[in-house]
């Protein structure tokens, strides 16, 4: 009995020192607090697409609820140990631009709200390479309401779209 004591003090324990930040420390950091440059690309995208048409849900990245667009984009690189920021406003301090010539699967597109072009509010993830006319996969809100794959070139998308940035291999 006492050894069950002890076992689940112990793990109580280290469940607090895992969750509580360190004093002095900001709970929430903008940006990546880890990368891994060792993930197949390919194999991230075949990943991120075994969840079309998995419903929009707004404020979710849960896969049996749905999807909002950085809670799959979160979702779908924390599988391979990356871990990125919750909301896609924490975006647009993140990484450092891509000239379209440079956009890689697996890469992060930032793109300005629908209705709203001074704050970021949309993400997906480049699942097609081809700059400018990228295919990327995403939890859409839109016309699909789940995850779906969109022309980067598309009107909807073009005009509202930010930058691209790389999570994976961060500079």
């Amino acid at each position: 009995m006492l050894k069950k004591k002890s076992n689940l003090s112990f793990i109580v324990l280290l469940a607090f020192a895992l969750f509580l930040p360190v004093q002095g420390q900001k709970s929430k950091t903008p940006g990546p607090v880890k990368t891994h440059s060792m993930v197949d690309r390919q194999v991230l995208v075949g990943y991120a697409k075994q969840y079309m048409g998995i419903p929009y849900c707004n404020s979710s990245m849960d896969p049996k609820k749905g999807f909002d667009c950085s809670g799959y984009v979160k979702f779908v690189f924390g599988h391979f140990g990356i871990i990125l920021p919750r909301s896609s406003r924490e975006y647009k301090a993140l990484g450092t631009a891509l000239k379209p010539d440079e956009f890689k699967l697996g890469d992060v597109l930032v793109f300005y709200g629908y209705k709203d072009s001074k704050h970021i509010g949309h993400l997906g993830v480049i699942c097609e390479a081809n700059g400018m006319k990228s295919k990327f996969i995403h939890a859409s809100s839109g016309k699909a309401m789940g995850v779906t794959i969109s022309n980067l070139g598309s009107q909807g998308y073009k005009k509202r779209f930010y930058k691209c940035i790389d999570v994976i291999k961060q500079q």
